[in-house]
């Protein structure tokens, strides 16, 4: 009870005291307390197994089993052979390789990362079968791709290259690649004739070595009778004999066995090794060439062969007419060689032969280091170059090249004005075209061409100046330009500006080729490949065509209408969108120029698309004095207000002549009122006729006295009547023609038909008396004057200079009106 009562709380504060544990005396016998259990170590084991992944469990754990037991044998051979001092044997790249290249097979698939390690490891020791072997794969390669790629144009620049390869070790393989070369294409044949020839005046073995071949490779097919491989080969023998690589004794040969026992493939190769060799034959040994075709005669007569065989006879004979000018002795552009520098081999077709099959095959040549130098110098020698030269120049050349590199790094910008690359591209495109054996292998040719954006017209550009340099149009040029404009937009506008390009630059063109551009262009237009839009750029008139311009435009609608026929053009030209376009080659603004276009289209055959334009100018008299008159009147209404103005001006200036004209004043002051009332009142406009031009009407010499003023106060219809052929009075003034305004003296008589007119056309006016003469003017001062003699002269002189002095002001007034208001 009293370890009982221990445990009771006894804090007042707390309530209850908690319990505690109490520790036992520590005895140094007895455990810890508190004992840990100590990890055991993991096992050790001799190789780390990998964990097996399985379903079951039981096999799994057989698998690990079998897994621990094989990499614990492998663990334990190690260890054993580590005990022993033996090493493993290291990769030997040499070894591989030779093991590799001697395999019959060429050996097993190797990637390429290994090979490349393999040949570089071969090639440290250059007097090894391993780079032997390397450097005659890579010669074989060489050769074959050179020989390839020869051709015409090229030929000048494969020389050199080919010469760069030593040719001399490698002459098996280039007789190889040049006879399977010229077997697959035979129209080269002519270009591996001359490449060879060029060869044999520096290498003369390698000549002879393909001509002995060829002769074997002869002999070989005839005796199999393979008509294909004998042809073939008397080609390039045919063609080598021209280029005086091999003596004309070995052609005569070949014709003789061809020729010997007539069938109808010996023949047939016979004709066709004659018409290659037979101009040469005919030059140089004319006794045999006649001898030939007296044995080609005979065949034909025989008539032991078929008629398809005794034709081509017929067709050689009608070559030997001709000339063989068709088949020269050296085409154009391969003649490359002089005569004094060719050396020819006499070989005979029946001699024992020396092929010497065995420069194909690689073999392993002990002195190879050597023979390569010693071709160096035949090749310094060949192409004119110098050893020491190129020893010496050797690091500088190197390290120029690292300068022009480092140079084109830095200027990439540079900008090429010189147009080489423009001038390479057009050779392609020029190359690429005159190969093609077909339009359709052109395009697909021109189509892999590398052309930059912006140079489309240049392709367009070189197939119509291929065109133009022909002799005569070909339509071969025609379908390649239609199918280049139905491939891709691009090519229809490079097209239709060609073709606004080429109209205004046709000028300056032969006839010729002038001729082969417009039917060209024809072709286009004629099968829709280019739109009919493009002709907008023509006018056709006299002053906007040049001859070459009219003959252009003849020769194109000429191919577009035997394409399509005239019935066709003619509809086409009545379409709205066409007509819009066509505009200018019908012009209606010019009477001058629409009798030209017809007179042209008539004389070219086209007639019929003239007829809109002849309807044109039947109306164009009525429809010119419709324009005419409407403008007239338009000028008259706008002459109106200036004539108004004007009237104003006039009144004034002959009421001022009036008043200082007059001597004594009521009199003539009265007429001088009555006459400016009669010109104020306004008059009826009169019809416009042939005598109201603005040419003043023929002045009357005669003059035209005025009345004394003394007849002034009769009545008005006598002093009409009486005065009616003098009056000098103005006529009704126009409203288009304000020069009118003032009349002088001096212009009465012109103006008398005027007041004729007047009185019968208009109704009539207030009478007034008409101007007065100088005679009147002294009579009526001497009338009315009361002095006489002295004075009286001297009151004469006085009024005569006044009124002479009036006169001249009234001729610069009228002289001012009529040259001044024009």
């Amino acid at each position: 009870m009293a370890t009982a009562a221990t445990l009771v709380p006894t804090s007042p504060s707390d309530g209850f005291q908690k319990r505690k544990r109490s520790r036992s005396p520590e005895d140094p016998e007895q455990p810890p307390s508190s004992r840990r259990r100590s990890l055991s170590p993991p096992p050790t084991r001799l190789v780390d197994v990998p964990k097996v992944v399985d379903v079951d469990p039981a096999r799994r754990a057989e698998r690990e089993r079998q897994l621990a037991a094989r990499l614990a044998e492998k663990e334990l051979e190690k260890l054993e052979k580590g005990k022993d001092g033996k090493k493993e044997p290291e990769f030997d790249a040499q070894a591989e390789f030779a093991k590799l290249t001697s395999t019959r097979s060429g050996g097993v698939y190797m990637p390429p990362a290994r090979l490349r390690a393999m040949q570089e490891a071969a090639a440290k020791d250059k007097s090894s079968p391993e780079y032997q072997r390397i450097s005659w794969d890579a010669l074989r390669k060489s050769i074959t791709g050179i020989v390839n790629r020869v051709n015409v144009a090229n030929i000048k620049h494969v020389v050199p290259e080919l010469f760069q390869e030593n040719l001399i070790r490698g002459r098996g393989l280039f007789a190889r690649s040049v006879m399977k070369a010229q077997a697959a294409s035979l129209p080269f044949t002519p270009v591996f004739a001359a490449l060879v020839a060029i060869i044999n005046t520096k290498l003369p073995q390698v000549g002879e070595l393909v001509l002995t071949r060829l002769i074997s490779q002869f002999r070989r097919a005839f005796k199999r009778n393979d008509k294909i491989v004998c042809h073939s080969t008397t080609t390039f023998i045919a063609h080598l004999v021209n280029q005086a690589v091999a003596h004309e004794i070995i052609a005569l040969q070949i014709l003789v066995l061809l020729l010997e026992r007539p069938t109808d493939d010996s023949i047939e190769i016979a004709v066709g090794f004659m018409r290659e060799v037979g101009a040469f034959l005919a030059e140089n040994s004319p006794k045999a060439n006649a001898t030939v075709y007296e044995r080609f005669r005979a065949v034909l007569n025989e008539g032991t062969i078929s008629h398809r065989v005794q034709y081509m006879i017929e067709v050689l004979m009608q070559v030997r007419k001709d000339k063989y000018k068709d088949n020269p002795i050296i085409p154009e552009g391969l003649d490359l060689v002089e005569e004094d520098e060719q050396i020819t081999h006499q070989i005979q077709l029946e001699e024992e032969l020396q092929v010497q099959e065995g420069l194909n095959i690689f073999k392993f040549d002990p002195n190879f280091l050597e023979n390569e130098e010693r071709y160096k110098q035949i090749k310094a020698e060949i192409l004119g170059e110098d050893e020491s030269d190129e020893d010496e120049s050797g690091s500088e050349e190197s390290e120029d090249e690292e300068e022009d590199e480092e140079a084109v790094e830095e200027k990439q910008g540079i900008e090429d004005r010189t147009q080489t690359n423009l001038i390479n591209l057009r050779r392609v495109i020029y190359l690429t075209i005159m190969n093609a054996l077909n339009y359709e292998e052109a395009v697909h040719k021109l189509l892999k061409v590398q052309i930059k954006e912006g140079q489309e017209i240049e392709l367009c550009k070189m197939i119509i100046e291929c065109c133009s340099q022909e002799r005569s149009y070909s339509t071969f040029y025609g379908l390649i330009g239609e199918r280049f404009c139905r491939l891709n937009r691009v090519w229809f506008d490079c097209f239709e500006q060609a073709f606004r390009e080429y109209y205004e630059t046709i000028h300056r063109y032969e006839t010729n080729r002038l001729r082969n551009i417009a039917r060209f262009f024809g072709h286009l237009l004629a099968t829709d490949a280019i739109s009919w839009n493009v002709l907008d750029c023509i006018k056709l008139t006299e002053d906007d065509t040049t001859s070459s311009s009219r003959i252009f435009i003849k020769i194109l609608f000429t191919e577009v209408t035997e394409s399509m026929g005239l019935k066709t053009v003619a509809e086409r030209f009545k379409d709205p969108e066409v007509r819009a376009s066509c505009r200018g080659m019908f012009p209606m603004d010019n009477p001058k120029d629409t009798r030209f276009s017809i007179n042209y289209f008539t004389s070219i055959g086209l007639g019929v698309i003239t007829e809109e334009m002849r309807e044109h100018l039947k109306n164009a008299p009525r429809i010119i004095m419709e324009q005419r008159r409407a403008m007239l009147e338009a000028e008259s209404s706008s002459s109106d207000t200036d004539s108004d103005d004007s009237d104003s001006d006039s009144d004034t200036d002959s009421d001022s002549d009036s008043d200082t004209e007059s001597s004594s004043g009521s009199d003539a002051s009265d007429d001088s009122r009555r006459s400016r009332r009669r010109r104020r009142s306004p008059s009826p406009r009169r019809r416009r006729d042939r005598s109201d031009s603005r040419t003043p009407p023929r002045r009357d010499r005669r003059d035209s006295p005025s009345p004394p003023p003394k007849y002034r106060e009769r009545s008005r219809e006598r002093e009409r009547d009486r005065y009616s052929s003098r009056k000098a009075s103005p006529p009704p003034r126009r409203r288009d023609s304000p020069r009118r305004r003032d009349y002088s003296p001096d212009r009465r008589d012109r103006d008398r038909d005027y007041g004729r007119d007047r009185r019968a056309r208009s109704p009539p006016l207030s009478p007034s008396p008409p101007p007065r003469s100088r005679a009147d003017r002294r009579s009526r001062s001497r009338s009315y004057s009361p002095r006489r003699g002295k004075d009286s002269r001297r009151d004469d002189s006085r009024d005569r200079d006044y009124a002479r002095r009036g006169d001249d002001r009234r001729r610069r007034s009228v002289s001012r009106d009529r040259y001044g208001r024009r």
